[in-house]
């Protein structure tokens, strides 16, 4: 037990040093550093040296599984993969500064993976940045007023054809998170149909979200909710308010003809 624990206490030493030999770097501390993206949407990969270098005449290349995204080598480079032709642009005055940073536009679902940024020839020591490019679609929710209940106005959201699997949550006009019925979920294709449902009970605006957090992405969609019975009271206290005046006015009436008759005899 004890040689192994020594073991495991080593593993992460031995692992820091495989990478410090192979002059790895990754984007963020020994993860990926993960980028969401919507389709049809432009995205950067960020990639830049921290000593900020002049990396105008040096070698970076991009690639993502094997394939060529971007080829620099004091100019850009031809043998990029078919995918990605005409769609890269890098950031020609930004070279000076060590940043080598790209941008994908039009992104499709063909784009999602693992892309590095790797300065194959840099000295002392070849560095290498790797970027999760994932891959999500975010439609608008779309909102149903289904009708008055004996608790309230029943409102319902739904969010059709989502990827990643969002989280749907109804909220008030002050951003005050709503009771709800437990969601309907289906899936197909790695995309999502949701519905959601909740009880109104005030008049007001109110709002469905829906949050992709590992794309980074919310999207929502905003409702006048108007609730019958708060009405139906507010408007009876109003005619019986009036009524109450129309009384008090006849009653004023009859009084002052009391009086003026009585002031005649």
């Amino acid at each position: 037990m004890e040689l192994r624990s020594t073991a495991m206490e080593l593993l992460p030493l031995v692992c820091l040093c495989l990478l410090t030999w192979s002059g790895t770097t990754f984007a963020d501390g020994n993860e990926p550093k993960i980028i969401g993206v919507t389709e049809g949407s432009d995205v950067t990969l960020p990639c830049s040296l921290s000593s900020r270098e002049d990396i105008q005449g040096k070698r970076f290349e991009w690639k993502k599984d094997g394939q060529e995204v971007f080829l620099y080598d004091g100019s850009p480079l031809s043998g990029q993969d078919l995918q990605f032709k005409g769609r890269v642009s890098y950031f020609k005055e930004e070279l000076k500064n060590g940043n080598a940073s790209i941008t994908i536009r039009d992104t499709k679902r063909a784009d999602n993976g693992i892309y590095t940024c790797d300065f194959p020839y840099l000295q002392p020591k070849r560095q290498t940045f790797h970027i999760q490019l994932v891959f999500g679609a975010a439609p608008k929710p779309f909102i149903r007023i289904l009708g008055e209940t004996k608790d309230g106005e029943l409102v319902q959201c739904e969010v059709s054809g989502a990827s990643p699997k969002p989280l749907v949550q109804w909220k008030d006009s002050s951003g005050n998170i709503l009771p709800a019925k437990d969601p309907q979920v289906s899936e197909r294709g790695g995309r999502y149909d949701i519905t959601l449902q909740t009880t109104v009970t005030e008049t007001g605006n109110y709002t469905c979200v829906s949050t992709q957090e590992e794309i980074n992405h919310q999207i929502y969609s905003e409702t006048f909710v108007r609730v019958n019975g708060e009405f139906l009271f507010i408007s009876v206290f109003h005619s019986q308010t009036i009524l109450i005046i129309h009384l008090l006015s006849v009653l004023e009436n009859i009084f002052s003809c009391i009086q003026t008759e009585y002031k005649t005899n």
